[in-house]
């Protein structure tokens, strides 16, 4: 009689087998270290050049466009006739100083490196369409109209086009920028910055 109240008294108890099955079921568990929760570091939005509400900044492109040797592009001169300057149809725009040797820009290296590793005199400024700015040597003087002088880029005025915009102004100086990448540049005697800025709207 006892042996039968034993067996009655434990319906509940399952083979040891069946107990791993129903542990191996249950999800992960989750350990508390007490450390605060960091999210996980998504890219930045990539800059954008800002829109225009109007067009009563942009210069007529067509009047700057010209053929030099045999490249194509939109050259300009600033008012003060010390920088010429150029947007060379999706690929890059530049600036580099009228008559001189080297940049008279406050800050500017003194020497770049070529891709054989040789040391070079740096002529001008660039802004290519995806990369960053930089200085370069700039042979045969790509951004200067042969034979010039381009024409004469008014201040507070925006030449846009083919990828690129270009400004001068009084307070920053000359600055040009990609619209694809949203990178460019200003610059003055007194220093560079590597940002496009443009005219006050």
């Amino acid at each position: 009689m006892a042996r039968r109240k034993d067996a009655t008294r434990r319906p509940w108890l399952l083979p040891v087998g069946a107990v791993l099955a129903v542990s191996a079921c249950s999800g992960p568990t989750v350990i508390n270290t007490g450390e605060p929760h960091t999210p996980i570091a998504t890219s930045a939005p990539r800059p954008t050049l800002p829109s225009y509400t109007t067009n009563a900044h942009l210069a007529t492109a067509d009047e700057f466009y010209a053929t030099s040797g045999d490249q194509q592009a939109y050259y300009f001169t600033t008012p003060s006739g010390r920088w010429r300057c150029a947007i060379i149809p999706h690929a890059q725009a530049g600036c580099q100083a009228a008559g001189a040797a080297t940049l008279p820009i406050t800050g500017a290296p003194t020497a770049v490196t070529r891709a054989d590793g040789s040391q070079v005199t740096p002529k001008a400024l660039v802004i290519d369409r995806d990369d960053d700015a930089q200085f370069v040597a700039a042979e045969d003087d790509p951004f200067v109209l042969q034979p010039g002088p381009a024409a004469t880029l008014p201040f507070g005025t925006v030449l846009a086009a083919a990828g690129f915009r270009c400004n001068v102004q009084e307070a920053s100086g000359v600055s040009c920028g990609s619209e694809a990448s949203g990178k460019g540049f200003t610059f003055s005697t007194d220093g560079y910055a590597a940002i496009y800025t443009d005219v006050p709207q």
